[in-house]
C-alpha cells in the first residue's frame, strides 16, 4: 500500500443504532484510539469505501470529521500507555503475510 496513509476519523452520533453501526463499520477499517475517534491507515480508494459505509448509516444531524494525518506526524504521535508511534504499530499489526 504504497499510496497508504493515516486518517483520524472522529464522529458525532446522536442516535445510539446509529453509533454502534458506526463504530462497527470504523472497527473493520481502523483501530480505536478514543470512544468515538479511530485510526485508519489505507488508500484513497478504501478511505472513500468507509466514508461510503458511513453515509448509508449517518443522518444529517450526525457529524463525521476526517483529519489526514501525514507520515512525519504519525511518527510522533503517542498514547499513554504506548511508547511506539502509529508507523512502527502498523508495520507489526498491518503486516502482509504470504
Amino acid at each position: 500500500m504504497a499510496d497508504a496513509h493515516w486518517h483520524l476519523l472522529s464522529y458525532d452520533v446522536r442516535d445510539d443504532t446509529r453509533r454502534r453501526r458506526a463504530a462497527r463499520i470504523l472497527e473493520g477499517h481502523g483501530e480505536r484510539v478514543q470512544y468515538s475517534v479511530f485510526r485508519v491507515h489505507g488508500t484513497p480508494r478504501q478511505l472513500m469505501r468507509v466514508q461510503w459505509e458511513l453515509a448509508r448509516v449517518l443522518q444529517k444531524e450526525d457529524s463525521l470529521l476526517v483529519i489526514p494525518v501525514p507520515d512525519a506526524v504519525a511518527r510522533t504521535i503517542r498514547t499513554l500507555h504506548d511508547s511506539e508511534d502509529w508507523v512502527a504499530q502498523a508495520e507489526k499489526r498491518f503486516a502482509i503475510v504470504g
